[in-house]
C-alpha cells in the first residue's frame, strides 16, 4: 500500500501480490458518506481496496474533500482536516485523481465507488465521456445518482432499523441540497448524473442491497445506461441493507467483492 505524494488529494494505492496483472486496468474507488463524511481507513474504503488487491484487482482509492455537516450550516468546520466545500471541489478531487491515476496505469482505468461516492465516480466517468477519454469501465455499489430521491413505494425496498429516518427520502434529498449548495447545481448534469443524457458511458456494474431507500436511484440509474445502449449488469443480494462493504464480516461483503473481482477481470479480459 502506498500513498500519493500529493498532499492537495490523497491517492492511496493497493497493488495485488502478483504483480503479473499489471497488464490490467486500475480500479479508482471512491468511498461514499452523504457527501460529508468518509475518510480513506473506512472499511468501505480501505478493507474493499484491500479484498479487491488480494483477487488481483489493482485499486486506488481518492480522499476527496467533503461537503459541510447538513444543518451545522459552516463551510469550514472546526476540527476538520480540511475547509468543507460544495460542488464541484469534492467532484475536481476525483477528477484529480482519476489523472494521476491514468498517469500510472497504460492500461486503463475503471471508475468505481459506493453510495455517495458512486454519484461522485458516475460524473468523473460522464467529464471523461465529454473529453473524448471514457474510462474502462464503471462498478458502482449501493449508489445514488438522482437529485430528488426516487421515492419507494414498495416496503420491501425501504431501509430499516436507524436508517428508516436518515434515508428516508426527504433526509436524502437535504444531503443532495447541501453537497449541492444551490437550486442551480443541482441540476448540473456532473452532479446528478440520473436523469441525465448517458451516451457514451462505458460498460457498467451495479450492485444495490435489497432493503434499501437509495436502491430506487441505482436501479433507475441502472436503467436509464441501458436505455442509452450502456452494457449493464445489474445485481441485488438478496436481504442486505445499505453499506455492506462497510461491514467486511458480513457475507454480503464477500458477495459483493467476488462479483467485482470477477467482473473486472472479465471486462480487462476484453479490452
Amino acid at each position: 500500500m502506498v500513498l500519493s505524494t500529493d498532499p492537495a488529494v490523497p491517492v492511496r494505492w493497493y497493488d495485488p501480490p502478483r504483480p503479473a496483472v499489471s497488464s490490467t486496468p486500475t480500479l479508482l474507488w471512491v468511498h461514499g458518506g452523504g457527501f460529508f463524511r468518509g475518510v480513506l481507513d473506512q472499511p468501505e474504503a480501505d478493507a474493499v481496496a484491500r479484498a479487491l488487491a488480494d483477487r488481483g484487482v489493482r485499486v486506488a482509492t481518492v480522499d476527496h474533500r467533503l461537503a459541510p455537516v447538513p444543518f451545522v450550516g459552516r463551510v469550514t468546520s472546526s476540527g476538520a482536516r480540511r475547509p468543507r466545500v460544495r460542488f464541484p471541489l469534492p467532484l475536481d478531487d476525483v477528477v484529480t485523481a482519476h489523472h494521476e491515476v491514468l498517469g500510472r496505469s497504460p492500461h486503463g482505468v475503471v471508475l468505481g465507488g459506493a453510495s455517495a461516492g458512486a454519484c461522485l465516480a458516475a460524473a468523473a466517468v460522464l467529464l471523461a465521456v465529454d473529453a473524448g477519454s471514457p474510462p474502462a469501465g464503471a462498478v458502482f455499489a449501493y449508489g445514488f445518482f438522482h437529485a430528488r430521491h426516487p421515492r419507494v413505494r414498495d416496503p420491501r425496498m425501504r431501509s430499516r432499523g436507524h436508517r428508516r429516518v436518515a434515508h428516508a427520502a426527504w433526509a436524502l434529498d437535504v444531503a443532495n441540497r447541501n453537497y449541492a449548495g444551490s437550486t442551480r447545481a443541482l441540476g448540473e448534469r456532473h452532479a446528478f448524473p440520473g436523469g441525465h443524457d448517458l451516451t457514451g458511458f462505458p460498460r457498467t456494474l451495479v450492485v444495490n442491497a435489497d432493503h434499501d431507500a437509495m436502491r430506487a436511484s441505482g436501479d433507475r440509474f441502472a436503467s436509464e445506461l441501458a436505455t442509452a445502449g450502456v452494457e449493464v449488469e445489474r445485481h441485488v443480494l438478496p436481504g442486505t441493507r445499505h453499506a455492506f462493504l462497510n461491514r467486511p464480516q458480513l457475507d454480503a461483503f464477500d458477495a459483493a467483492i467476488g462479483r467485482i473481482a470477477g467482473w473486472f477481470h472479465a471486462v480487462s479480459a476484453r479490452s
